[in-house]
């Protein structure tokens, strides 16, 4: 499989720049038949027993803006994840000057490069008075994609209504449309909603490069399946109801730990998985996801989901006005059998 097999024309006037004022009022295409909606519609959309899976991370603060120590020349770190004591992974630009051993300057907090950084990626120290983890929510500002270039007033409206869990360089967008209205009309229609964790990394901005997909490896990211969680998806399972997987993080952190009889096992790990075309999905039957950046991981995922008819659905979605990316509209997908 070619990555030019996962392109499609994406118009800039189709990229959402700014979040609805309502969250729910997004636009929900239903893929089975084609149906327009509106995502408060989304509990009459779903089954009696169905099992709702969202992902409860926050985005982290994690665009620092600084300069070199030695010389003030401007620098700005994308701050990924905590991979040792005060050792973090980090996107750096601009990157082809940066050494090993140069010292950056955040404010409150100082880093030092420790590995020369490939494609931008690197590891730093990061030190100051404080836990890094809570100076750089003091300091850093939240990174929104490339492609949104509007600031958002209120950085709130970057995060689910699920989040609790510090530790995402980015949203998992499709949480984004959930409001209390939602939530109480799944639990009034007998549909609940589970937590999962997976702390979002720099796959979500960095497309494939490599033109045969399965030369491209996939960035691992932390996961995290409550007993709890594992527990309702067994219930619903032995009740006859579908997995609902919120978001394509949802369906990489389910899919990375099947117990082998449509469930999951609980617990911690971090995945490098990587979904593709003639993937056996185990454990997710149903896709809720906004629409993705051509020739990306994530449109490789739906793609593998939806079978072959993802591409006349995003043409369809184009040519009905639908909005794209982070803060666009979403649609929700059946598994191809």
């Amino acid at each position: 499989m070619r990555r030019s097999d996962f392109a499609y024309d994406l118009p800039e006037k189709a990229i959402a720049q700014t979040p609805l004022e309502t969250r729910h009022n997004s636009r929900l295409l239903t893929t089975g038949e084609l149906g327009d909606h509106r995502f408060v519609d989304l509990p009459d959309l779903l089954d009696p027993g169905d099992l709702v899976v969202v992902n409860e991370t926050r985005v982290r603060s994690a665009r620092l803006h600084g300069r070199k120590a030695k010389t003030g020349a401007k620098v700005e770190a994308l701050v990924l994840r905590r991979v040792g004591p005060g050792v973090w992974e980090a996107l750096l630009r601009p990157a082809r000057r940066l050494r090993v051993g140069t010292v950056l300057d955040f404010g409150a907090l100082r880093a030092e490069v420790l590995t020369t950084p490939v494609e931008g990626l690197a590891t730093i120290l990061l030190e100051g008075d404080d836990d890094p983890e809570i100076l750089i929510e003091e300091v850093g500002e939240t990174p929104l994609p490339p492609y949104i270039n509007r600031r958002l007033p209120d950085g709130e409206r970057y995060q689910t209504m699920f989040a609790r869990e510090l530790g995402s360089a980015a949203a998992p967008t499709a949480g984004l449309h959930f409001t209390k209205t939602v939530v109480t009309g799944l639990e009034e229609r007998g549909i609940a909603i589970a937590p999962v964790e997976l702390k979002v990394g720099i796959d979500t901005f960095r497309p494939i490069e490599t033109e045969d997909i399965s030369e491209h490896v996939m960035h691992r990211e932390r996961i995290s399946i409550p007993e709890g969680t594992a527990t309702a998806i067994a219930s619903t399972r032995a009740e006859g109801g579908r997995v609902v997987a919120i978001g394509t993080t949802v369906v990489r952190t389910l899919e990375s730990r099947p117990d082998g009889c449509g469930g999951v096992v609980a617990g911690d790990e971090e995945t490098g998985l990587f979904i593709v075309p003639g993937f056996d999905f185990k454990v997710v039957d149903v896709l809720v996801t906004n629409f993705h950046l051509p020739g990306s991981s994530l449109i490789v995922m739906v793609a593998a989901l939806m079978g072959p008819g993802w591409k006349q659905v995003y043409e369809i979605a184009l040519r009905r006005g639908y909005r794209f990316l982070s803060f666009g509209d979403a649609m929700l997908a059946e598994r191809h059998q």
